[in-house]
């Protein structure tokens, strides 16, 4: 359980991202940015110069797109910096008429959403290669994957319904719209491979799995029956169907859904008779045993930003089947300012047991100091 002191400021953090292969992660702050490496908690750069609203990186170059919480007269939040963090100088800057609300990039990439249109440019030459006009998204929702087969940029498609536009980056052109819930979008993110996309509406108790290929709901799953704000959601890495989803809200909990589980349930259920009367999704929703919850993973209405960073699996045979199990390590960031790892295991009777592996304060951590003490 993560601890109280989580609770003290839930605004200390203005922003936070992890890196495309999700080996470093940044935050932004009120008094400046700073990069951290995901395996070893250490501080590896750190910029005191003012408040940030956005901060992303990419992978593990020197090069960061951060943008100011405009705090400061020399941090507007209308200009994006192209900055160089081993010179320390910025290398380009992009000024535009409204906030900007947030940054992707990839190798080829960057990708400028303001409250109705998004930008998109080469990175290279910082050219505009195509403008998109959207519906009104004052909240900056995005989803992006960098993977550049599948690179794709989800957003609302609707102010009134959760419906998403999902366009193809390469190629500038749009790929198709998804209607995935009755209420607007609160979440949304893709898979690293751009394969699958979840989204999450305001209601907050439904989270689906939709294949962007098909522009088809896939899968369906209940995160509760009271509404909640799904703050965040992650798929685990994989190069086809990622074997998790994990989803953190206000309630404070963390909800990991099982797709290779739900696989396998499919699979047993049309055998059935009773199982083949009802549509997989209606199924899969009312079916708890893909559905692991912990409890007070951080404190509750404290916002909070999720990362599946790895995902292990082991099969053995049993009689006369295969059993699998599984192993993951979970990062999660909370806007109060502490970092959380957690551990979570799912053994062949499908039993979770979670494991806080490491907990510590992002903002008074020092550059020189490596934590992996809880």
């Amino acid at each position: 359980m993560a601890k109280e002191s989580c609770s003290s400021s839930s605004t200390r953090i203005l922003c936070a991202s992890f890196n495309q292969d999700n080996s470093g992660f940044c935050i932004g702050t009120k008094e400046g940015f700073k990069i951290f490496d995901s395996q070893t908690g250490r501080l590896c750069f750190e910029r005191a110069i003012g408040g940030f609203s956005i901060v992303e990186m990419l992978f593990s170059t020197s090069l960061l797109s951060i943008v100011g919480a405009g705090e400061q007269p020399s941090l507007s939040p209308r200009r994006l910096c192209l900055f160089n963090t081993i010179t320390g100088t910025a290398l380009r800057e992009l000024n535009f008429l409204t906030s900007i609300l947030a940054v992707r990039v990839n190798k080829k990439r960057l990708v400028v959403l303001l409250q109705d249109k998004t930008y998109i440019y080469d990175l290279n030459s910082l050219a505009i290669l195509d403008t998109i006009d959207t519906v009104l998204n004052t909240k900056g929702l995005c989803a992006f994957s960098p993977n550049m087969d599948g690179c794709y940029l989800a957003l609302p498609a609707s102010t009134t319904k959760g419906s998403v536009l999902v366009y193809n980056v390469m190629e500038l052109n749009t790929h198709c719209e998804i209607d995935a819930h009755r209420s607007p979008l609160a979440a949304i993110v893709l898979s690293s491979n751009g394969m699958y996309m979840a989204t999450a509406s305001e209601q907050g108790t439904i989270v689906r799995v939709h294949l962007v290929s098909q522009a088809t709901e896939s899968y369906s799953f209940r995160r509760g029956t009271y509404p909640s704000t799904i703050y965040s959601l992650s798929f685990g890495p994989s190069l086809q169907l990622p074997d998790i989803l994990v989803a953190t809200s206000s309630s404070g909990s963390m909800h990991v859904f099982s797709l290779a589980s739900l696989i396998n349930q499919r699979s047993k259920r049309s055998s059935t008779l009773l199982g083949s009367m009802f549509p997989d999704t209606v199924n899969d929703a009312l079916e708890p045993s893909h559905h692991h919850v912990l409890h007070n993973a951080v404190p509750t209405g404290v916002k909070s930003y999720t990362m599946v960073r790895s995902v292990e699996k082991s099969s053995e045979e049993l009689s006369t089947s295969q059993i699998s199990t599984l192993r993951a390590s979970i990062s999660i960031i909370t806007y109060s300012g502490y970092f959380l790892e957690y551990s979570l295991g799912i053994n062949h009777l499908n039993e979770p047991s979670w494991t806080l592996e490491r907990e510590f304060n992002l903002l008074t951590v020092l550059k020189e100091d490596v934590t992996n003490a809880k």
